[in-house]
């Protein structure tokens, strides 16, 4: 009789959408399709990365009349679907129009900023992107390996266009600031090899495999040899003399994103684009200053339980210098980060119903970009690859990553977090792909952050060093939206935004001043994260208040990733129709048992 009810129940949810018109759901649908279409047209290798074999030879165009090629597409997509009735659609496909809306706006305002003019940052560029994007490919035909070396002989073209276009954005004041790049000429010189045999470049070719013909192989690597010698090596050299030359003797002295021109309009942009919400730099800074203080007195506590003797810099000094917290060897580093991941893996049927089928690795960040890398990262792969998503943790300067914050970090980075969203998020069939294969950052990083709080309720942070190193981690994202907004916005400082970091976290200073470049580098991207996650905090403790004892965590994290990633406002309504739900059945449930 329940199983009958429930039924019924589930038919009323799924007959809602009553006004639905069949002929505007599939005109939508065909506009999405085209719309995913032409932006594969415009991307060789993201159409390659999908399955379209024959562009896999191909790198982008990155030059600038390239992207207004691609503002021309878009704002002729942005008029069709305004056309669209979305009142005669599903709500899904409401959610779906809004979406695709706002991505192609995302996209168009960055271009109109002209944010490809600076293709670098203090941790990453686009030479490491060419340089390793092997990494991320096929390599088990002989089409594979000669569609690579037409890739490689394409890497001379794609960095001259990156050296225009930072050219434009030189003569405008549009740059990185020379204080986070200085490192660049060194940087650029891990990947010139005089020896091409050790290019990274030339990892593919290093191991013949068995079923691959052995005269075509060595053919393959001696003109791979031959390109790196004599087309990307002398690219690089001229990356480097621009860099050393002309870029940073020319780029600018301030550090906030307000010194671009008409920068505080784009600051407010990118603060749109990475939390999906239009708030002020000025509520964000008092929502961090509120945070911080909250997390501060949470680990004074700890600091009063373990009975130190000293002040709350003394004991951060004491963390950042005694040895117990710290690997002696990369692999001891990576030993402990996999144990951490295998007994989460363990737990995971406690807090969820559904677990994706992908698996995942946990690896060392690659050895040319670990210097100015970040203490560790997730790197996705698609649902049908031969590689598995993989964890990446920093084994570079040991003395620098401090086992106590590998709770925190295995916990956002692999599972629950990114690791577990993004390939339950793969596994979606019902979502356009333009959904199915793109990232919120407030929604993906929001959710990441709620699972290093989330591990401490099924047994982790036993050791109250480690729980200090979680809520240094939660401190960490908190003061984000202090020196993000502050530096960007309110005229702080960069000294002043590491001082803030060091005064607060026990992150090592090494850390500290790596992360305070990358907010400098990425304008908004780091407020994506606690806004995200207080979001999350927010719409549990609704559940939890509406539904009382009927509240189940497994079904609730469910709900949050059900839909994939979307923006705060749509993923209230999904559990605020979560919860309505949860209530009519749970009544039905009490009514039958009356009866």
């Amino acid at each position: 009789m329940k199983s009958f009810a429930f039924v019924l129940l589930l038919m009323c949810w799924f007959t809602s959408d009553a006004k639905v018109s069949k002929k505007e759901t599939e005109k939508f649908q065909e506009l999405l399709t085209q719309i995913w279409q032409n932006q594969l047209d415009l991307s060789p290798q993201s159409a390659a990365y999908f399955g379209d074999l024959s562009r896999s030879a191909e790198l982008n165009d990155v030059s600038a009349a390239w992207h207004l090629q691609q503002n021309q597409v878009i704002e002729s997509a942005l008029k069709d679907l305004v056309k669209i009735k979305t009142q005669k659609l599903s709500q899904t496909d409401q959610i779906n129009w809004q979406m695709q809306k706002t991505s192609l706006e995302n996209t168009l305002a960055d271009n109109r900023f002209k944010e490809y003019e600076m293709p670098i940052t203090a941790e990453n560029s686009f030479h490491v992107n060419l340089a390793t994007m092997h990494r991320f490919g096929s390599f088990q035909t002989a089409n594979d390996y000669k569609d690579h070396l037409k890739k490689m002989a394409q890497v001379p073209r794609v960095v001259s266009q990156h050296i225009e276009n930072m050219k434009a954005g030189l003569a405008r004041g549009f740059t990185q600031p020379q204080v986070i790049i200085q490192h660049y000429p060194t940087f650029i010189d891990t990947y010139i090899k005089d020896n091409a045999t050790e290019s990274v470049f030339f990892e593919p070719f290093a191991n013949k495999p068995a079923h691959i013909d052995e005269a075509a192989f060595n053919e393959w690597q001696q003109q791979a040899q031959q390109i790196i010698s004599d087309q990307i090596n002398p690219a690089y050299k001229q990356f480097k003399r621009f860099m050393v030359d002309e870029y940073l003797p020319g780029a600018r002295s301030t550090i906030g994103a307000s010194s671009f021109p008409d920068g505080l309009a784009y600051y407010q942009q990118q603060i749109k684009e990475y939390t999906t919400l239009d708030w002020s730099p000025e509520k964000i800074h008092a929502i961090g200053r509120a945070e911080v203080k909250r997390i501060r007195a949470e680990m004074e506590q700890i600091i009063q339980d373990l009975e130190f003797e000293g002040s709350f810099a003394d004991f951060l000094e004491f963390l950042r210098t005694d040895e117990r917290f710290y690997a002696k060897t990369p692999d001891e580093l990576l030993k402990e980060a996999r144990d951490i991941s295998k007994r989460m893996d363990g737990k995971l049927p406690a807090l969820f119903t559904k677990l994706p089928r992908q698996p995942y690795a946990v690896n060392p960040v690659p050895e040319g970009i670990a210097p100015n890398y970040t203490t560790g990262r997730y790197v996705s792969a698609p649902l049908d690859s031969t590689r598995p998503g993989q964890y990446w943790v920093n084994t570079y300067a040991l003395e620098k990553r401090p086992l106590y914050n590998l709770e925190a970090l295995t916990f956002h980075e692999a599972v629950p977090g990114h690791h577990l969203q993004g390939a339950l998020n793969a596994e979606l069939e019902d979502l356009p792909n333009f959904r199915r294969y793109s990232y919120i950052s407030a929604f993906g990083e929001g959710w990441a952050l709620y699972c290093e709080k989330l591990a401490k309720e099924v047994g982790f942070y036993q050791d109250p060093y480690s729980d200090f190193g979680r809520l240094t981690y939660e401190m960490w994202r908190a003061m984000r939206l202090v020196v993000d907004t502050g530096m960007h916005a309110m005229g702080m400082s960069r000294e002043e935004a590491i001082q803030l970091m060091e005064e607060n976290t026990a992150l090592s200073k090494h850390n500290v001043r790596t992360e305070i470049d990358r907010y400098i580098a990425w304008p908004g991207q780091a407020l994506s994260y606690k806004l995200g996650e207080i979001k999350i905090w927010e719409l549990r403790r609704k559940a939890e208040k509406a539904l009382g004892s009927a509240f189940d965590i497994r079904t609730f994290h469910d709900a949050i990733l059900a839909k994939g990633p979307v923006p705060l406002s749509v993923l209230e309504q999904s559990i605020d129709a979560y919860i309505a739900e949860q209530t009519e059945a749970q009544k039905l449930v009490n009514c039958l048992d009356c009866k």
